[in-house]
């Protein structure tokens, strides 16, 4: 009888032992198919953000850049105030300088218009009256 407990109990001891065994050797595999299973289910949603923030990124460095050539460009324009200034004064130089021309010509026109003849008959006078 001793012996039959015996058996019973080491038969016990060795299914226990082979439950073990078998959970420990199928544990990591079950571990890695849940986490394959994790990565599929997520794996297109990220892939989506990874492309959305890479537009994201595009559509900044274009904005960015944008920005910083129109910084420069008001930059330099406040720096070229000096030549709007050197421009401002050749206007107003060349617009005296007209002014003396055109004054000058009123008076060599009016010394080289002649006076109405007399010898132009009546004819080809123009007339006056309505």
């Amino acid at each position: 009888m001793e012996d039959q407990e015996m058996q019973l109990k080491v038969r016990r001891v060795s299914d226990k032992f082979t439950e073990s065994m078998y959970v420990l050797a199928n544990e990591p595999s079950v571990a890695l198919y849940r986490l394959q299973e994790h990565v599929r289910r997520s794996l297109p949603e990220l892939v989506q953000h990874k492309t959305d923030m890479q537009s994201w990124e595009e559509q900044s460095q274009g904005a960015i850049y944008s920005v910083e050539y129109a910084c420069s460009a008001v930059k330099s324009m406040t720096n070229s105030s000096m030549y709007f200034k050197n421009i401002d004064g050749l206007l107003r130089q060349a617009i005296s300088m007209k002014e003396q021309i055109s004054s000058s010509q009123g008076r060599s026109l009016s010394d080289v218009t002649p006076s109405p003849s007399p010898l132009v008959s009546a004819s080809h006078a123009p007339s006056t009256s309505p």
